[in-house]
């Protein structure tokens, strides 16, 4: 079996479990695909692609062959969480960089054939790896829309963004590797983004033209373009608490070594075996490298939450973790 077509095995397998959730977008603006467990899917596979479609939004990703599958995991505020980005490489990643209102005309790509006749404009946020659309099917929308193509989303006096919190009209997220389209309509400003598919766009982080959060790692010269959060050993699907699930756990420690950084994974193991062996923790040096001290605190509190009668495990959690344990969250748009 090709690269390309593991890949797309895997893929599809993950979009088959309704615990498996997905992303797409930048720092600043991101889409969210989550459905729940009894909920009616729509499931489909078209050449390189896969795809699920609810009541409440889809999603569509492609196993091209130029995608890098990465895998990593970061430490939150009292856990971790981990996922798989859908990396390009940096030259191959950019999408059309849209710094105005752009109508687009119609959806001829929209996940469902209902949708394909609704008119798609771009907003202009000036992203790299992704556009930011929305999908208007009210013409009379359409018509207040219109007037204000070409000025800036954000511009000072500008209605636009008026129009479109009024009328909720579909969100549709598209990079190089495929889109999120949520049907569910945006919450009011002092509401709470609903279960299920829902968007985030956070102007003042868009300002730092990141392509994604600095606390997730990402290989040199490549650009996460969507992101894949496999089901969670202490988390469901919407982020409620569970107990430690082991089977959740090895799964994705599978995937860490299929598509994860060799160093990061070897540095796991050793920390594992070290405080298997009841060892002190000075035995492992703690480089200077962020992220090798993330994953440290990332095995510490696996290790803490599987409850295993590991005595000198206690020494390395006060030898690595903080007092207080706050720490920044890996990603500004999730809470898991």
């Amino acid at each position: 079996m090709s690269a390309a077509a593991n890949k797309l095995e895997f893929l599809a397998a993950q979009m088959a479990d309704h615990e498996a959730n997905w992303s797409l977008g930048t720092f600043g603006a991101i889409a969210e695909f989550i459905r729940g467990a009894d909920e009616p899917v729509a499931l489909s596979r078209s050449g390189a692609a896969v795809a699920a479609v609810t009541a409440r939004g889809g999603i569509r990703v492609e196993a091209r062959e130029d995608v890098r599958l990465f895998a990593s995991e970061s430490t939150t505020r009292e856990s971790w969480s981990h996922r798989v980005s859908l990396c390009l490489p940096q030259r191959e990643c950019a999408m059309n960089g849209r710094t105005v209102l752009t109508a687009l005309g119609p959806d001829e790509h929209a996940l469902r054939e209902q949708d394909r006749q609704a008119v798609l404009f771009d907003l202009g946020l000036g992203a790299l790896q992704v556009d930011v659309c929305i999908r208007v099917a009210d013409p009379k929308v359409t018509a207040q829309l219109l007037p204000h193509t070409g000025r800036p989303l954000f511009e000072p006096g500008n209605p636009a963004m008026g129009v479109i919190l009024a009328s909720s009209p579909h969100r549709v997220f598209a990079s190089r590797v495929g889109r999120v389209e949520v049907f569910q309509p945006i919450p009011p400003p002092d509401g709470q983004s609903p279960e299920g598919p829902h968007t985030h766009v956070l102007p003042k982080l868009l300002q730092h033209r990141r392509t994604h959060s600095a606390t997730e790692p990402v290989p040199d010269g490549w650009v996460p373009c969507a992101h894949l959060y496999p089901p969670h050993p202490l988390k469901d699907e919407f982020g409620h608490a569970r107990p430690f699930d082991s089977g959740r756990h090895e799964a994705f420690q599978q995937m860490l070594r299929l598509f994860g950084d060799p160093e990061s994974v070897t540095l796991k193991q050793r920390v594992i075996a070290a405080i298997a062996a009841g060892s002190d923790p000075s035995v492992v040096a703690v480089t200077d490298s962020r992220f090798a001290r993330t994953n440290i605190r990332v095995v510490l509190r696996q290790l803490s939450a599987a409850d295993e009668a590991l005595p000198s495990l206690a020494a390395w959690m006060a030898a690595h973790e903080r007092a207080d344990r706050i720490e920044p969250e890996d990603d500004p748009h999730r809470h898991d």
